[in-house]
């Protein structure tokens, strides 16, 4: 009986080592910021007191983290349907072309390898509202091009936007860099797909009547990157939500202009870092926590969807 005991426990051994990995190293820190998140604990402080429910009444209610929010969902607003977008197209092209399809891979690919603080760097001198190549060629063109152009001659008036430093634009502008950094992620993703899709569903649909490229794409590639496109998504999500390092490096005194670059990763280095409010950064995380969890049981259900229908 002791040996059928100890058999029937065996597995134990096995999953022992991976039950304690993930409690230790994912389980316990989220209780511990769940934990934190309901006092007003600050490193060295002698004493710290129970609040309950303040910090997040203060995060659902005050005008600065109003703000908050709406950096972090106007920058996921932007980055992840044209980062997706741009993503898929590149990918759609590459993957028609010949020779020439590993060159264009590696270039889209490089922002995505290069660190984002030295390339955040580059961006603020390129953007910079005077000696910047972007407002350079701007002007460049309105003195040349634009002026020849007579529907333009009256508009062209030499005033360019402060990319960084204009509350109107400074978000505008995060975003594009996000884009910019980021579609070439997608784009192997997608490649990946593309890969995977069966050439004899496309002699199939061509059989059937598909001849042009759109209905060959309509009719068999979007509907194969289904499982593709949802993970793609989640993921852009995630990864727009965790934005970070390029903030701080743009702005690392505040979230921009009136706070209008003030995503919630930058909120959460501000109040438990460099202000030592680990209650009120503690609820943010948690927070933050809560939206990747939904966003990842959305997706489970979205692909657990689509595999029932297939």
């Amino acid at each position: 009986m002791t040996r059928q005991a100890a058999r029937g426990h065996a597995h134990l051994w096995f999953v022992g080592p991976a039950l304690f990995l993930m409690f230790a190293i994912l389980l316990l820190p989220i209780a511990v910021a769940a934990g934190l998140s309901v006092t007003d604990y600050g490193l060295g402080n002698l004493s710290n007191e129970f609040v309950g429910l303040q910090n997040y009444e203060r995060i659902f209610t005050r005008s600065t983290y109003e703000k908050m929010f709406g950096a972090t969902f106007r920058y996921v607003g932007v980055v992840v349907p044209v980062s997706v977008a741009l993503g898929l197209g590149a990918a759609l092209l590459i993957h028609s072309l010949g020779r020439m399809g590993d060159l264009y891979k590696t270039i889209y690919f490089l922002p995505v390898m290069a660190a984002l603080i030295a390339m955040a760097i580059v961006w603020e001198f390129a953007l910079h509202p005077t000696i910047g190549y972007v407002n350079r060629g701007l002007e460049l063109s309105c003195g040349t091009v634009l002026e020849r152009l007579s529907f333009f001659a009256e508009g062209c008036d030499r005033t360019f936007p402060l990319w960084l430093t204009d509350r109107d634009t400074a978000i505008w502008t995060v975003a594009f860099i996000g884009v910019w950094q980021g579609f070439g992620f997608n784009m192997v993703l997608y490649l990946a797909g593309l890969t995977g899709i069966p050439r004899e569903l496309y002699h199939a649909a061509e059989m059937d009547g598909a001849r042009s490229a759109w209905e060959r794409f309509r009719l068999v590639t979007w509907p194969m990157l289904g499982p593709t496109t949802v993970f793609v998504v989640t993921i852009s999500i995630i990864r727009s939500f965790q934005v970070f390092d390029m903030v701080e490096a743009f702005y690392p005194q505040g979230g921009g202009p009136s706070k209008s670059v003030y995503v919630m990763m930058f909120a959460i280095y501000e109040k438990g870092v460099q202000q030592n409010l680990m209650g009120i950064g503690a609820a943010i995380t948690v927070v933050f926590l809560g939206f990747v969890m939904v966003l990842t049981l959305l997706q489970r259900r979205l692909i657990e969807r689509r595999t029932h229908y297939v």
